[in-house]
């Protein structure tokens, strides 16, 4: 009987979510005993030919050239799996879209004109149907050996769908917002991360996107009053998961808000 075959695939990233396979280190060695990886560019240079059972596609798609290729590696697999923040949210390439691409383009290249790129950054979602996202930056590991292992099994991957700022009630981590008076996204970022900038006295960024179903009027409500500068709370929201719907939209509620108005939400 044939192994699935496992293709990993990059767009526009920094290998963040690739390299997290990588360092899978003893479960690397069980994952290929059960599953065949056919196309692996970061790790090996022998191609197996597709079509194939799974993808796992790291990356934002930011040029017409991704646009065709992610619809071409559609058509190839059986399951298609988003990972990282890039690959679901645009990641930090997203924070482009709310300016000027020319005018960037003008003030970072000697020849912008040489530039083939999207007026925006987007996630693969925008492009193809996704059956699976797993967020984060870099995307978690261990998540990532579950899917695999629930397409092997046959059955749904068990992912989990709390927020970190459950982690930290859990792991007895003190509440950054509540003893420090600092603001922190936790309760509104799904887990995945380890909670690691908490446990360091940090809130945080919200690297692993908003977590289902988040409120996020009555979380923005509760963050503003520790804001140490204005404008911070919206910093957070249009940092790494900035172009998730969630956080794209709270952004804008608190751009269209005046200064004043936030002052009486304290």
């Amino acid at each position: 009987m044939s192994k699935p075959t496992v293709a990993v695939y990059k767009f526009s990233s920094c290998d963040g979510c690739q390299l997290s396979i990588l360092n899978l280190e003893n479960e690397l060695l069980d994952l290929v005993g059960v599953v065949e990886i056919a196309y692996f560019l970061e790790a090996r240079s022998r191609i197996l030919p597709g079509p194939y059972d799974i993808a796992l596609v790291e990356g934002s798609v930011t040029t017409p050239h991704e646009v065709e290729r992610i619809q071409e590696i559609r058509k190839q697999v059986k399951t298609l799996v988003a990972i990282g923040a890039c690959a679901t949210s645009g990641g930090i390439q997203a924070l482009r879209n709310s300016g000027s691409l020319d005018d960037l383009a003008m003030a970072i290249y000697e020849h912008p004109e040489y530039l083939h790129v999207l007026p925006k950054s987007t996630p693969l979602s925008e492009h193809v149907k996704v059956d699976y996202e797993l967020w984060g930056c870099p995307v978690n590991k261990y998540q990532l050996v579950e899917v695999i292992q629930a397409f092997v099994q046959k059955r749904r991957p068990n992912l989990p769908t709390q927020s970190v700022c459950l982690d930290c009630k859990r792991r007895g981590i003190v509440c950054v917002i509540v003893a420090h008076g600092v603001a922190c996204l936790g309760p509104a970022t799904r887990t995945g991360c380890g909670v690691l900038c908490p446990s360091n006295n940090r809130g945080c960024y919200g690297c692993f996107g908003p977590a289902p179903n988040v409120d996020m009027k009555t979380i923005i409500a509760a963050l503003l009053p520790v804001e140490r500068y204005p404008g911070e709370v919206r910093g957070l929201l249009t940092n790494i998961s900035n172009y998730a719907p969630a956080f794209r939209q709270a952004a804008e509620m608190l751009a269209s808000q005046p200064t004043q108005a936030r002052g009486e939400q304290k």
